[in-house]
């Protein structure tokens, strides 16, 4: 049965012994992300901070932080199964069929299955249970974590960022860090490559974007796939828990999002504003420097009635987002295979950082096949 929602999906972790409640007071600075980093890197469970000092919400973190969690997130045995599962709606999400007729009729069953999963609109939501607008905003009643000595401030480090494109009307939802400035400011971390970027360069007025915080495990695993622009997330997010996404329209923006998120935060980011971000301890151990980058004012805060804020840490591996990588290692690997025939497996493992090193093995067919592969893939 698809998980409801986020606490939904912690209620399951707790009954099979995977979830670890804390009630001793903790600060949001620092101390739950040190608990955390030494939980994870010792394979231990997932955590739920309920005392945390000066704040009403419970924290929920390192909930994707084992192999056996995040399958269990996908609902599935192993992840070595999900390309079993998705891996071939994805290929045909990504390369449709541009062949002849009959070519188009044998993905008709596949179509059909994933336009069974369309996201689907609804009237409200849980995730508007609070609403807070103009000077009732105030992040800094969300208990946004510090991670590390040098970060230049508090992050929120999950967060599912809705934008559309200006020009399509297409929607990304990608993630990207936002660190707070202030209680109705914060930054965001568009990368210039990203969907979210592009979005904004085409925008000749603030663009409208959504934060949705707190997610069914469906949801927040298909915010962090490569998707191409043509795939919505959203519906994927539906394949992956054989359900639509139920959507509800934004109180103040022409965004739909989660109706089941714990927490949502509405704005806009001028294309002309830049600010300050960082340093932001990272993957590899070292702190990305200080930079530029776009602003995002927060103009209404929604809420279920009693939210977890869910959060993670970025930092040296293991890590969570290790094991969310290689969930999308295994969903990629059959696209991989469509691209490169000769590919017999890869894995990037955690010591890469899980994407700055690959393991190719291949059919090894000619003088150079390697450096064939190893360019295809560069590419």
């Amino acid at each position: 049965m698809p998980y409801r929602d986020l606490q939904h999906f912690i209620e399951v972790l707790e009954q099979k012994g995977l979830l670890k409640r804390i009630k001793a007071e903790v600060s949001q600075d620092l101390e739950i992300a040190e608990i955390t980093d030494r939980t994870t890197k010792k394979g231990g469970p997932a955590l739920l901070f309920e005392n945390v000092r000066g704040q009403s919400m419970p924290v929920a973190i390192n909930l994707f932080g084992t192999n056996e969690r995040m399958a269990l997130a996908l609902e599935i045995e192993t992840l070595e199964k999900l390309p079993e599962r998705l891996g071939s709606i994805l290929a045909l999400a990504m390369n449709p069929p541009t062949g002849g007729f009959l070519e188009k009729i044998k993905t008709l069953p596949k179509l059909m299955e994933m336009a069974s999963f369309m996201p689907k609109s609804v009237s409200g939501g849980m995730c508007k249970d609070v609403i807070l607008k103009g000077d009732q905003v105030d992040l800094e009643k969300l208990p946004i974590l510090k991670c590390w000595p040098e970060d230049g401030g508090r992050f929120i480090t999950y967060p599912l960022v809705f934008t559309y494109d200006p020009e399509t009307g297409k929607r990304n939802v990608g993630t990207y860090r936002m660190q707070v400035y202030d209680k109705r400011t914060t930054g965001m971390h568009f990368h210039w490559h990203k969907d979210g970027a592009r979005h904004l360069r085409k925008s000749k007025e603030p663009l409208q974007v959504a934060v949705a915080i707190g997610c069914d495990p469906a949801m927040c695993f298909a915010a962090t796939l490569p998707l191409p622009p043509d795939v919505d997330e959203c519906l994927f997010a539906g394949l992956i828990r054989q359900e639509g996404t139920r959507l509800t329209k934004c109180e103040t923006l022409d965004i739909d999002v989660p109706a089941n998120s714990e927490i949502i935060l509405e704005g806009t980011v001028d294309p002309t504003e830049r600010r300050r971000e960082g340093p932001f301890g990272d993957h590899t151990g070292y702190y990305s420097l200080e930079d530029d980058f776009p602003v995002f004012h927060v103009k209404t805060v929604t809420h279920r009635a009693k939210p977890v804020y869910h959060t993670t840490i970025v930092g040296p591996p293991p890590q969570e987002d290790g094991f969310i990588g290689y969930a999308i290692e295994r969903l990629m690997h059959p696209l991989m295979k469509m691209q490169i025939p000769e590919l017999v497996d890869y894995h990037m493992p955690m010591e890469g950082v899980f994407h700055n090193l690959m393991i190719v093995s291949i059919e090894k067919r000619l003088p150079g096949h390697d450096r064939k592969v190893m360019k295809t893939i560069w590419g």
